[in-house]
C-alpha cells in the first residue's frame, strides 16, 4: 500500500465534509481512526493539514496515507450480479464503459454497502483503474458512465464541469402535472437530518438549478409520465424538483410528503426514476447512449393506464 491522491471533480462531493468523504474513501476504516489521522497530519488537502469539519472545494487535491480498508479484502457479490452487470452494458471501447444500471445497487460502496458497480465492475474486469464519471442514486436505474484510466476520466468530467453534457430522464410523478412544458429553477442545499442522512431542500442560501419537464403520457389524474433534462446536477435534483411542485416521483419515500391515495409511494414497485440518455462530447465524436425503460418499469405504468375508466 502507498500514498494516494484523490481530487475533487464531483460536484456531488463539493461541500460535503472531508470526515465524511473519507469514510466513504476508506471503507471499514473507523470513524475515530479517520479523525485521528487527520489529527495528526496524515490526511492533507492542498499540501495543508485540515480539520474534520473542512468541507470540500471544487479542484482540492487529497492525500490519503496508505490504510488497510474494505477494498483490500475480496469483493464479494453473486453470480446474478455478475451477469446482471454484464448485460447491462451499453458501450464499451478502450477509454469509457457505460451501463444501464439497474435498481437497487449502489455506485460505490460505503456506508454500510460492502461494494457497489465500480468495485464489482474493477474485479469483474481486472481494470483497477476503472472510476465513476458521474453518479446515479442507487434506487435510480439507467445510463452510468465509468472511464477506464486517469486521462479519460479527467477530460469526461471537466465536460460535466462546462456542463456540456446531455442527461435525459423518464420520471414518474404523482398526479396530473399541470403544463406539457415546464422549467423548474429552484435554489437547492444540502442538509443532514439529525439520524445522519443527507438530504437536500429548496433554499435561497442553496445552489443554482435547473430542470426541464416534458409530459410524455399521462394516466388520467393519478400520474403523468415525464421526460426531465438536466442542465445542473445537483444531488436529487429531479426528485425535489418534481416534489416541490406538488409532484413526487412514485415510490420516493425520502421526498414524497403527501401523495394521492390512487397513487401512493408503495404502490411503485421502485423509485420510478430513470436515466434514459446521455451524451457526452469527447474529442473524437460525442458518446451517446440510450437505455429504454426496464420492462418491469413499463409494465407498472402501463397498468397505471389500465386504471383509467372506459
Amino acid at each position: 500500500m502507498s500514498v494516494r491522491y484523490v481530487d475533487v471533480f464531483d460536484q456531488q462531493d463539493v461541500g460535503q465534509r472531508v470526515d465524511n468523504f473519507l469514510l466513504r474513501q476508506l471503507k471499514g476504516v473507523p470513524r475515530q481512526h479517520i479523525y485521528r489521522l487527520l489529527r495528526k497530519g496524515e490526511v492533507r488537502i492542498n499540501g495543508g493539514r485540515v480539520k474534520a469539519s473542512y468541507r470540500l472545494t471544487l479542484n482540492d487535491r487529497i492525500r490519503i496515507p496508505p490504510v488497510r480498508t474494505a477494498d483490500t479484502l475480496p469483493v464479494q457479490y453473486s453470480t446474478k450480479t455478475q451477469q446482471n452487470l454484464t448485460d447491462a452494458i451499453l458501450f464499451e471501447d478502450e477509454q469509457y464503459l457505460v451501463i444501464d444500471k439497474p435498481s437497487g445497487i449502489a455506485v460505490h460502496g460505503g456506508s454500510g454497502i460492502g461494494a457497489g458497480v465500480v468495485e464489482i465492475l474493477r474485479d469483474m474486469t481486472g481494470n483497477l483503474r476503472l472510476e465513476l464519471v458521474h453518479r446515479l442514486d442507487r434506487d435510480t436505474s439507467g445510463c452510468l458512465a465509468l472511464a477506464k484510466n486517469r486521462q479519460a476520466l479527467t477530460y469526461a468530467q471537466q465536460q460535466f464541469r462546462d456542463r456540456q453534457v446531455k442527461k435525459i430522464y423518464e420520471v414518474f410523478v404523482a398526479g396530473a402535472w399541470p403544463q406539457q412544458f415546464r422549467t423548474v429553477q429552484l435554489k437547492l442545499q444540502r442538509f443532514e437530518t439529525s439520524w445522519g442522512e443527507r438530504r437536500v431542500k429548496v433554499s435561497s442560501d442553496g445552489r443554482a438549478s435547473r430542470t426541464d419537464f416534458a409530459v410524455l403520457d399521462r394516466a388520467a389524474n393519478r400520474a403523468t409520465r415525464l421526460q426531465a433534462t438536466l442542465h445542473t446536477g445537483r444531488t436529487h435534483q429531479i426528485r425535489v424538483h418534481t416534489s416541490a411542485n406538488g409532484h413526487p416521483v412514485l415510490g420516493d419515500d425520502k421526498y414524497t410528503q403527501a401523495s394521492s391515495e390512487q397513487t401512493t409511494p408503495d404502490a411503485a414497485p421502485r423509485l420510478c426514476l430513470h436515466a434514459r440518455k446521455l451524451m457526452i462530447p469527447l474529442e473524437r465524436g460525442a458518446l451517446k447512449v440510450n437505455a429504454p425503460v426496464s420492462a418491469a418499469l413499463e409494465a407498472y405504468w402501463v397498468g397505471l393506464k389500465g386504471l383509467e375508466p372506459a
